[in-house]
């Protein structure tokens, strides 16, 4: 079934749709994006990802394609024409074109490009991934220091899922001045001893939604909860490890750099944030 995506003010089949070849997005990632889960045909943490998505564009002195409520409206039509049960929307905006190439900005009376499109993802809450638990290398942080603006600059995390691949892993987490900063499009815990430790918010990593959801529920089921900088030689000493993101909600890590955590399958703690997130995501679901 040809998919039906929004571009514009416009909902088209995904073959017909068209976006400037000078548009900023294209020509200089000059755009930023967000991705929201869909389960029981529901949006999950919409208003987080509303939030953070005003945050990037302000952070960019880049206008907003449209109204939080506007956005809600097109999200949920898409979901309907789609028919997505369990998946996700994909969102961007960028600064538009103005009709050619140029690194300034273009005037501000050039209207944002916004684009969303639905992917159909059927199991996602009971992937087998997340059963079996993902193998993970590490891998220097090149990255350029706004990680805190959910921009479309992924080409290094991309190369970084690459670099994993080859290595018969699943993902990669980054390092940067000997310590890690996040995954390759997740963030990053390890648990020791009872106590989940994980990087403090700052402008070095993104400030994830679903972290925000998962740490708070760990707060509440009285886990202890340390927001902290670690090295990877601490995670690989770790009794389980895990990552948090939207669209994989909680992944257990059974694998750093070779070394085997636990008995190399997915921890307690791992399983039991993914099942309370599960929970309270569907109730919560708009």
């Amino acid at each position: 079934m040809t998919r039906t995506v929004y571009v514009n003010g416009e909902y088209l089949p995904e073959n017909e749709a068209k976006v400037s070849i000078f548009d900023r997005g294209f020509l200089f990632a000059d755009a930023v994006y967000e991705v929201t889960s869909v389960l029981d045909g529901k949006l999950v943490d919409f208003e987080g990802h509303a939030v953070r998505l005003e945050r990037s564009l302000n952070e960019l002195d880049m206008q907003a394609a449209c109204t939080k409520e506007e956005l809600l409206e097109i999200h949920r039509k898409l979901v309907e024409l789609n028919e997505i049960d369990e998946g996700l929307v994909y969102l961007q905006v960028s600064r538009g074109s103005d009709g050619d190439r140029d690194f300034v900005f273009p005037s501000e009376d050039t209207k944002p490009t916004l684009v969303l499109f639905t992917q159909n993802k059927p199991g996602l809450a009971n992937s087998p991934a997340s059963q079996k638990g993902a193998k993970i290398i590490s891998i220097d942080d090149i990255r350029w220091g706004r990680r805190d603006i959910k921009t479309v600059q992924l080409l290094y995390p991309s190369m970084g899922k690459m670099m994993a691949k080859a290595a018969g892993a699943d993902d990669a987490w980054m390092i940067e001045d000997g310590y890690v900063t996040e995954g390759t499009s997740n963030n990053a815990y390890y648990v020791k001893d009872g106590t989940i430790v994980t990087r403090p918010l700052s402008t070095d990593i993104l400030h994830g939604i679903t972290r925000a959801a998962v740490l708070r529920l760990a707060e509440e089921a009285q886990m202890q909860i340390e927001e902290r900088l670690f090295t990877i030689e601490e995670a690989k000493e770790a009794d389980e490890a895990f990552t948090t993101s939207a669209s994989a909600f909680v992944m257990p890590v059974v694998e750093i750099d070779g070394a085997q955590l636990g008995d190399g399958t997915p921890g307690p703690i791992a399983k039991r944030l993914r099942e309370i997130y599960l929970e309270e995501a569907r109730a919560k679901a708009i």
